[in-house]
């Protein structure tokens, strides 16, 4: 018989599509605030390896990922997607999302991303929320795509983003475990 365990937290991430910096800006004051201070920030990259936000966004869209000091426990995820959803709406303009926030969370074996739309690979949780794990962490390969991994989530520049994280969340382990 198993035993059932409530898993160990889990580190939040941000990741944020925007039409320019300045929605980026916004999103980010507002996302510091509802949850905590932001620990970590990718680079901003061109958003071009798919038009799929195009018709709603307009072209020139920008991605970042970023993290904040929040732990959650992984059952949390879908009322943060919840939340994030109604958030673009409060950021759009004339009827047209600026800025498009998917959360997600980073544990020491995986990179697990929230979404509304269903496919194959994602676990129906509950409200009109999926979730698929988007990245496995393999340890002499760093994090490894699966064949249904968005193109932005192959980039080298967002697996040493959820890298860093994951090497956070390390750090915040052992040092529990030190202070138990």
């Amino acid at each position: 018989m198993g035993i059932e365990r409530v898993p160990p937290p889990v580190k939040l991430f941000f990741g944020l599509i925007a039409t320019g910096e300045q929605d980026f800006e916004r999103a980010k004051q507002r996302l510091e605030h509802d949850f905590s201070h932001i620990t970590c920030k990718s680079p901003v990259l061109p958003f071009d390896l798919t038009n799929y936000y195009e018709k709603e966004m307009g072209e020139g869209l920008l991605r970042q990922w970023i993290a904040t000091e929040t732990l959650i426990l992984p059952d949390q995820l879908a009322e943060i997607k919840r939340y994030t959803n109604r958030l673009e709406w409060l950021f759009a303009h004339e009827g047209k999302r600026r800025v498009n926030i998917d959360p997600g969370y980073v544990s020491l074996s995986k990179v697990v991303l929230a979404t509304t739309k269903d496919h194959a690979h994602r676990i129906y949780v509950g409200d009109g929320i999926y979730e698929e794990v988007t990245l496995v962490f393999r340890r002499h390969e760093g994090f490894v795509s699966w064949p249904w991994t968005y193109p932005d989530y192959r980039l080298d520049v967002a697996k040493k983003f959820f890298l860093e994280l994951r090497t956070e969340l390390v750090g915040i382990y052992r040092q529990q475990r030190i202070s138990e």
